[in-house]
């Protein structure tokens, strides 16, 4: 029922978004002439960005499953992460870690909870990095600090709440603190990359945007993973940032055409993906059945 109930809102708000951008095109027009005339060094400059992103979530990956003192080959590792990316983009929710902690309990042991509290680890380190992205750029540098500690303190709570919960001990996974340096360090490559994949995009519409601007943007269109319940996050991150448009000062119209050039390149970049896991049969090299079951800390381990 709650699955169902998921994939209703999140069909409702990609149709609902759908019909928006429709009304929002057909009354820009003058945006639709801009985007056709979009350079294709810009495209290219993109899939680069994309493919770097790529290697970024590959490293955030290891990092994630290193604290549950498991790892995987490069090879392993990369053919996981395309098809689990695939996933994610056409299936609402997070049906990418879905996909991750699926293969990982069946063909590496790892229990689904520290899998979990793994994962929770790196998303408290992504709101952490994303936070920081946003309040070092508007605000001073103790307000920042005093921000990026309360919310520290919120990702321990959530972080230690499941703990509880779900009854992991924390002395199956390793928690030294190289090990955690090492999973934030290799989130903020990964925001770095966005940060220059917004640059790029951002820019072909608008060259006098700022990289203030471009930060404060990345760090909204961030919070949106934490709320993303349609396929890809379509119209959940469009609406984070058009509703941050105060903060960024970034014009609706330029957000509406860099979205549209970011899942242009996006869907071009997972086409490229489907054709690598589709060479190299990664479905069956990693015996990874139809995604028709849930990360359920609760199921038996």
């Amino acid at each position: 029922m709650k699955q169902r109930l998921k994939l209703i809102i999140g069909l409702s708000v990609v149709a609902i978004t759908t019909t928006v951008f429709a009304f929002y095109l057909s009354a820009h027009r003058n945006l639709l002439t801009q985007l056709r005339h979009t350079h294709i060094s810009t495209i290219a400059g993109l899939l680069f960005l994309y493919a770097l992103w790529f290697v970024a979530l590959a490293l955030v990956f290891q990092a994630t499953i290193r604290i549950c003192h498991k790892a995987l080959s490069t090879k392993e590792n990369v053919l996981l992460n395309a098809y689990s990316t695939l996933v994610n983009f056409f299936v609402p929710g997070q049906g990418g870690p879905v996909v991750r902690g699926a293969y990982l309990k069946k063909w590496h042991q790892l229990r689904v909870r520290d899998y979990v509290t793994a994962v929770l680890l790196y998303y408290a380190c992504y709101a952490l990095l994303s936070a920081g992205l946003i309040l070092a750029t508007i605000r001073p540098w103790w307000q920042t600090l005093i921000g990026l500690i309360l919310v520290g303190a919120v990702c321990t709570f959530v972080v230690k709440w499941y703990i509880k919960r779900s009854r992991t001990k924390p002395s199956r996974l390793a928690l030294e603190p190289s090990t955690i340096v090492f999973l934030l360090a290799v989130t903020l490559i990964q925001a770095l990359v966005q940060v220059a994949i917004y640059s790029v995009e951002l820019h072909s519409v608008n060259p006098q945007i700022s990289l203030k601007q471009i930060i404060i943007y990345t760090g909204a269109a961030n919070f949106s993973l934490f709320a993303s319940l349609t396929p890809g996050g379509i119209g959940i991150r469009e609406s984070f940032l058009v509703f941050s448009e105060h903060l960024n000062h970034i014009s609706t119209a330029n957000i509406v055409a860099a979205s549209v050039i970011d899942r242009g390149v996006f869907i071009v970049f997972l086409a490229i993906l489907f054709l690598m896991t589709f060479g190299f049969h990664a479905k069956n090299r990693l015996a990874i059945g139809p995604v028709n079951q849930n990360l359920n800390p609760e199921a038996s381990d």
